[in-house]
């Protein structure tokens, strides 16, 4: 297994403000009145969407009043990543279950699934080979099959292959993605600054009880 040392204090503090400042951005909404109601595909204001309690309108960089032109995108980024947070999120969880596929991952090199570490440097144990695939396969994605450049973020799928017809039904999902999205950003990075903080993977942390970063891994604190 890989060994892993822990961070100094300083990297620790340095971890952890990258992690708040980056979870500040994904909360960018926009000022009452300021924009035109420009919408989705699903005729719904995209300058509406993600503004709900407790937080509303939050934009505590101020770059909706600096750049409104470039609010579309960030919305569009904003989304993407919290799909994806939410998939690593689930992943990690998972993962960290030791629940894997049966088989090998690289039958040549006699590599199980089960053979790959927990945790975020388990990565590092995959072939080359397999993350080329995986490389592939998330450039299939952002180029055809789920393009970037799809800023409203409607790729036809429906809610589990249901379509949405009500549109408060619709603005409601449609906030329960953002909001989620956005607490799956802030997870799996505290996740992984946890885990280098720390120095134990998630499934060690709670094996062991431990629940506080600034401890010893030694009980809850």
């Amino acid at each position: 297994s890989i060994k892993r040392k822990k961070p100094s204090i300083t990297m620790m503090k340095l971890a952890t403000t990258a992690s708040f400042l980056g979870a500040a951005s994904a909360f960018i909404s926009a000022p009452a009145g300021k924009f035109s109601t420009s919408s989705t595909a699903l005729n719904l204001s995209e300058f509406d969407l993600g503004v709900t309690k407790p937080l509303g309108r939050f934009d505590p960089l101020g770059l909706i009043e600096k750049e409104p032109e470039k609010f579309e995108r960030r919305r569009a980024v904003e989304r993407k990543h919290g799909r994806i947070a939410m998939a690593a999120v689930v992943g990690s969880i998972v993962h960290n279950n030791h629940i894997v596929f049966d088989g090998y991952l690289s039958p040549n090199q006699a590599i199980k699934f089960s053979d790959i570490p927990t945790g975020c440097f388990g990565l590092f144990s995959v072939p080359p080979e397999g993350l080329a695939q995986i490389l592939a396969f998330i450039a299939l994605l952002e180029i055809a099959w789920l393009p970037a450049s799809k800023y409203d973020g409607n790729y036809g799928v429906g809610f589990f292959g249901r379509e949405i017809k009500d549109p408060e039904e619709r603005e409601t999902k449609l906030n329960a993605e953002l909001n989620n999205g956005r607490l799956a950003m802030i997870g799996i990075t505290g996740n992984i600054v946890g885990e280098l903080v720390t120095g134990q993977t998630m499934f060690e942390q709670y094996s062991a009880g431990h629940f506080s970063p600034f401890g010893d891994g030694e009980g809850f604190f």
